[in-house]
């Protein structure tokens, strides 16, 4: 990662990253690899996010003898020192974390102050967790089952449609029938010739009408 230590200039703080890191889990360790050639004993790492480290997500601080650490309250971060590397370890990350890390390392006593410049970064690509989860483990959904399958609800509708209207059609039927047998019931007319008692004798025959002479009279 680094060019010889007795090639940096005095008090010269170098850190390498790697520059990508996919995170499947919500979980990402950050290594930061640093090299320092100058006198100090007290020192303090910490990670920033953003292309212009607005954001420290965590540091962690160290002498001698004592080693304390920190982290942002949006954040799951903690730092360890060893030896020559920093190591971030970041958890339940969400997908609206994924950006790009910058590790920082300073040797804050005793003077000079030093820190490194600059380094690439880190992208740190959080992936949807509701996405991976269909990926791996896909949830079967199935459709709630009517009590009654549909081909029988239609069989029995239409049973019922075809009762109804051959119902209806007898019905229709025999009230032209009885419309038809009362009209000629009330038509009936008896036509069979009839006379009067008194005209029996005359020697008419029963069938014929008997004459009416009074209309001769003058």
């Amino acid at each position: 990662f680094f060019p010889p230590l007795s090639s940096l200039p005095e008090n010269k703080i170098l850190v390498a990253q790697r520059p990508l890191l996919i995170v499947a889990n919500k979980t990402a360790t950050l290594v930061c690899n640093y090299t320092y050639n100058g006198t100090g004993k007290e020192f303090r790492a910490s990670l920033h996010k953003g292309t212009d480290s607005a954001v420290e997500v965590c540091f962690i601080s160290w002498n001698m003898t004592k080693i304390s650490s920190s982290s942002n309250k949006e954040f799951n971060c903690q730092g360890i020192h060893d030896k020559d590397k920093v190591i971030f370890n970041l958890w339940n990350m969400s997908a609206s974390q994924t950006d790009i890390y910058f590790c920082k390392i300073e040797a804050m006593y005793p003077p000079p102050y030093v820190y490194n410049e600059k380094s690439n970064g880190t992208v740190i690509h959080v992936k949807a967790f509701s996405v991976l989860f269909l990926k791996e483990t896909p949830i079967q959904t199935q459709e709630p089952q009517s009590a009654i399958p549909l081909w029988i609800m239609v069989a029995v509708i239409g049973v019922l449609a075809f009762y109804s209207m051959v119902i209806t059609m007898v019905f229709i039927n025999y009230w032209q029938k009885s419309k038809k047998n009362k009209y000629h019931q009330s038509d009936y007319m008896n036509m069979t010739p009839r006379h009067p008692p008194y005209q029996k004798n005359k020697g008419y025959p029963s069938y014929a009408p008997t004459r009416d002479y009074t209309a001769y009279r003058s």
